[in-house]
């Protein structure tokens, strides 16, 4: 069949600050990635998405853009991108940009303008109020901290910020708005970029009578954005007439592939929410469901929310699958306790379900949280809430490439300290060593990539023991199996058939079996 990159291939994504430094500035930068293209390529990458590299003051590291389309020059130039891209596409890798289309820098030109006077042309460009009874206009809190609101001694009335005050929102439901950000894209688009990641997408149109957010009966989380149900500051229904906009620009420029992040409120588990991003197949090509990322290493839970989320999606569009991100931390610590043999289990995971995974750096070589005290600390959300929350720069050490120091990310101090395991837990001892889970993750994508059934093929879970999950690829009359056992004691499964062993997590020889014998938290796959 004809493979299309994302939906049949496998996704990477980069945080570029902390990937590869090239100009030994202690930041990773585009270079870095550049030279190290033949390291995705040999692992059997398809797509990169990069975190933002735009211009940027960097008070959320990129996330508050003053510039959507110019290169940081931290990051590097567009001279830089453009051999990215180039070279990107010798290898046949597709390069993913990353879209922050709910806020800008409050130091983009755009809200400079719109803040120098009420009757300024683009004071329509973000959400301003002058308050009520001299007070905030309702009780929507940022994520960051505080309330979402903030006064402007200048034109004397608040605007809406969801997260820093340095992260103005923009406001979608004036046309020029989008056509502006339509032009962003069109930019990108043209200079060779194949996909794009929407930041927190369902977040572009709030209610037009900004009516307070009710709160939950139970409120044990100290955050106060988190006591809230967000009912009227995300989720409203234009925004999916703009994603049908948008899917008809991407339509027209070919094979191009969009992807969004909707995180639901705390606690809350609705697959339905982000299945509905994708329309009727007519908005985003993929929709995250993080349900994954906040669950626990539970053979049950984890085939619950699978399911759940299959159904949800049904006919409309396409799966796709993530357990680690920038913004959480990695799953090999968050759910496994940073074991590896469990790691490979999950990858395992990962790499058979129907739909497009996500692979996070460093998530190939079993890269673990980073222990990083408060002294160290970069992100905005860590110095603000700490110790309840302690930050997102656990997740975004600095690749561990090899066992030099600075782990050979880089030959100064980097931006973040390096991992304490790196000389242990790096790219090049792991391409050394046989049954590394570096070498396991690429045998791993090698199988996906030759077994149409696994790429391509329908899914259909199957009865199994208990604390074993076990279902069927199927694509045409391509069937393959695969059995995962949860729990620390020995399984059997019966395959009613010959099946050949393809690949297990304990480097069992392949051979034919008609019952599949199951180590303490091995992962098997087989054909029929």
């Amino acid at each position: 069949m004809k493979k299309i990159w994302w939906k049949h291939g496998v996704i990477y994504q980069i945080y570029p600050r902390s990937f590869k430094d090239s100009n030994n500035d202690g930041i990773g930068d585009i270079n870095g990635i550049t030279d190290n293209l033949d390291y995705l390529q040999d692992l059997g990458i398809d797509g990169v998405w990069l975190s933002p590299i735009y211009r940027s003051p960097m008070y959320d590291f990129g996330y508050d853009v003053s510039d959507y389309c110019a290169i940081d020059p931290v990051f590097g130039t567009m001279r830089d991108f453009k051999r990215l891209i180039k070279e990107a596409e010798k290898r046949n890798i597709a390069i993913i940009m990353d879209m922050v289309f709910n806020h800008t820098s409050h130091l983009h030109p755009w809200f400079l303008e719109s803040r120098s006077s009420k009757d300024n042309p683009k004071r329509d460009w973000y959400i301003w109020h002058p308050g009520i009874n001299k007070k905030v206009p309702n009780n929507w809190m940022a994520a960051f901290g505080g309330r979402a609101w903030e006064w402007d001694s200048l034109t004397n009335e608040y605007y809406l910020h969801l997260f820093t005050r340095q992260q103005p929102d923009l406001n979608w439901r004036n046309p020029r708005v989008k056509r502006a950000m339509f032009d962003v894209l069109r930019f990108w688009l043209d200079n060779g970029v194949k996909g794009f990641r929407f930041d927190v997408i369902n977040l572009l149109v709030k209610d037009r009578q900004f009516r307070n957010n009710p709160y939950k009966l139970r409120l044990t989380n100290p955050r106060r954005h988190d006591q809230q149900l967000h009912k009227y500051d995300r989720n409203q229904p234009e925004t999916h007439d703009i994603l049908k906009e948008m899917r008809v620009l991407f339509d027209s420029y070919g094979d191009i592939m969009s992807v969004g992040e909707v995180y639901l409120d705390e606690g809350v588990r609705d697959p339905h929410l982000p299945a509905s991003f994708l329309g009727d197949n007519d908005e985003l090509h993929l929709n995250f469901n993080f349900s994954t990322i906040f669950a626990s290493f539970d053979c049950h839970e984890l085939k619950t929310i699978l399911v759940d989320w299959y159904n949800a999606i049904g006919n409309r569009g396409w799966p796709c699958h993530v357990f680690s991100n920038h913004d959480q931390s990695r799953a090999i610590t968050r759910m496994l306790k940073n074991d590896t043999v469990k790691a490979k289990l999950l990858a395992v995971l990962l790499l058979t379900q129907k739909g497009t995974p996500f692979i996070y750096y460093g998530e190939e070589i079993g890269m673990v949280d980073g222990k990083i005290p408060y002294k160290y600390i970069q992100d905005p959300l860590g110095k603000k809430y700490w110790p309840f929350h302690k930050g997102r720069d656990k997740a975004r050490t600095p690749m561990q490439w090899n066992a030099t120091k600075y782990a050979g990310f880089s030959a100064v101090k980097p931006w973040l300290p390096v991992n304490q395991d790196y000389q242990r837990t790096n790219v090049t001892i792991q391409l050394q060593e046989e049954q590394s889970m570096l070498q396991f993750y690429r045998q791993l994508i090698v199988l996906r990539k030759s077994h149409e059934a696994l790429y391509a093929g329908d899914i259909e879970f199957m009865s199994a023991p208990g604390e074993v999950m076990l279902y069927r690829r199927s694509y045409k009359n391509k069937q393959c199996i695969v059995a995962l056992n949860f729990s620390s004691k020995v399984k059997e499964v019966n395959c009613n058939n010959t099946c050949k062993l393809l690949l297990s997590t304990y480097n069992k020889q392949n051979s034919d079996v008609h019952t599949i014998t199951l180590q303490p938290f091995e992962a098997v796959i087989c054909s029929l």
